[in-house]
């Protein structure tokens, strides 16, 4: 960062760390004893789809890669596109095994960066439910390097539960790197594993 940029107050962009994401399990234990809310299992990754040969194999690397255990009962990925155009990659763990999930989130992410489509991830989630059965996620920001929970409220079309994210930003303080800026805080309606 040079003179001219701390004088026009322009800031170097937070660089991605996928290892936050290993802070996962640590948060849903924090979840589950401060509200009640327990990993569905569920988590997934959203990217901009790209064109193109190079891309198309990386895609492939990622479905064999979680795939591997499919022969031995596990579950195969999910690819689907959203209005907006964005691929979303569902991927599926035994709700008691947030450490796995969390594993296959960060090694689709990691394909991605390493094969040069790190610009196009923009996020990754993990979904997590209450007794009432309320949806929450933690949200990770890739191009950020933050957390926010997003809670959309069930049966009210595009309505969120506002007081519920700012309860379980009060609770993860300590567990996840925390996005402040809440204008960051973007809904993901409709994000598979939520």
């Amino acid at each position: 960062m040079g003179f001219l940029d701390v004088i026009l107050g322009r800031s170097k962009p937070v660089r991605p760390d996928l290892d936050q994401l290993f802070a996962i399990p640590s948060a849903a234990i924090t979840l589950q004893a401060g509200a009640g809310f327990l990993p569905t299992g569920l988590g997934s990754v959203c990217f901009a789809s790209v064109e193109g040969g190079a891309f198309s194999r990386v895609r492939d690397e990622v479905r064999e890669l979680l795939d591997a255990d499919t022969a031995t009962g596990g579950l195969p990925v999910e690819f689907s596109q959203d209005s907006y155009g964005y691929t979303w990659l569902l991927a599926r763990q035994s709700p008691d095994d947030v450490t796995t999930l969390v594993n296959d989130l960060h090694a689709v992410n990691t394909l991605l960066r390493d094969a040069g489509f790190g610009p196009q991830l923009l996020c990754s989630l993990v979904g997590f439910r209450d007794a009432e059965q309320r949806p929450l996620a933690l949200v990770y920001l890739y191009k950020r390097g933050t957390f926010y929970p997003f809670a959309p409220v069930v049966g009210a079309g595009e309505r969120r539960d506002n007081e519920l994210e700012l309860q379980a930003r009060a609770l993860l303080t300590n567990d996840l790197r925390l996005e402040p800026d809440l204008s960051r805080w973007f809904p993901v309606w409709g994000a598979p594993g939520l």
